[in-house]
């Protein structure tokens, strides 16, 4: 759908009652003027990066749902934790080497920052061959020959979610390195498999993460390899930080509390 009348149209004809949309400028604003009730989801960037963009702003969809406080749009705002469900249906075997991997999972996008690590990863893979930085996502042209002079830093294409959740279990670490997150699935779902996070400190992670309770926090790429070198060494802190981290996932991001947020939403617009 390319425009408001073209899902106009569509409600029309196929005679809907209501509608959620998911993204507020992608797919919130085809719904302005709508004659039907509507919801809108805001996702990671929505909220984070395209509120920076001038253009985006001016649509009105922004001014009337953004997070700033409208006193007439208080009442329209809901925050509903990100729910959490892993499958993990077979186990890779052990190759039976001491290798250690770290394992970040993105969309390889500018806003991601998936290279932000592969310098001082490199440097750290020269002094100690064991350590290991894949990286999973769909490949973008420049990535490639970037990634093949960067030492101990391999990029994977996209695999199965039930294959992913089975590599997130043999990592030592999950990684994030975004420029900035609405609430990260990967991290979410490391937790939730006792797998230790480290995600660079900005708000969106400092949202799910408490430093050295429910994983780490770094601020640039040296305090990463300086914290992993921590963690790899205390397996005290490790296992304190993947119980925390279990219990705040299991706490906080239950798969069916948002499913039953999502059905009361959507009889609510009725």
């Amino acid at each position: 759908c390319e425009s408001s009348l073209v899902v106009s149209k569509l409600i029309s004809s196929e005679n809907f009652d209501a509608a959620l949309a998911i993204h507020l400028y992608k797919a919130g604003r085809l719904l302005q003027g709508s004659r039907i009730p509507f919801g809108v989801i805001f996702g990671g960037t929505d909220i984070n990066e395209d509120t920076k963009c001038e253009e985006k702003v001016r649509n009105s969809s922004f001014r009337i749902f953004s997070l700033t406080p409208v006193p007439h749009a208080r009442n329209k705002i809901y925050v509903q934790p990100q729910g959490n469900e892993v499958s993990c249906f077979f186990r890779i075997p052990h190759d039976g080497n001491s290798l250690c991997y770290f394992l970040l999972i993105c969309g390889l996008r500018r806003v991601k920052d998936p290279l932000y690590l592969a310098d001082a990863f490199a440097e750290w893979h020269r002094e100690d061959p064991s350590v290991q930085l894949i990286i999973i996502g769909p490949a973008v042209s420049f990535f490639p020959s970037f990634i093949s002079r960067a030492d101990g830093v391999h990029l994977l294409k996209e695999i199965p979610q039930e294959d992913l959740h089975a590599a997130v279990k043999k990592c030592f670490a999950v990684v994030n390195s975004s420029i900035s997150e609405g609430m990260s699935a990967a991290l979410l779902e490391a937790m939730d498999l006792n797998v230790p996070v480290l995600a660079r400190n900005i708000p969106g992670n400092a949202a799910i993460i408490t430093h050295q309770e429910t994983g780490l926090l770094y601020s640039n790429p040296e305090e990463f390899v300086q914290l992993s070198k921590s963690l790899i060494s205390d397996p005290c802190l490790q296992r304190k930080i993947v119980a925390r981290a279990k219990e705040y996932v299991t706490k906080h991001h239950s798969w069916e509390h948002e499913r039953n947020a999502y059905q009361n939403f959507v009889l609510s617009l009725h």
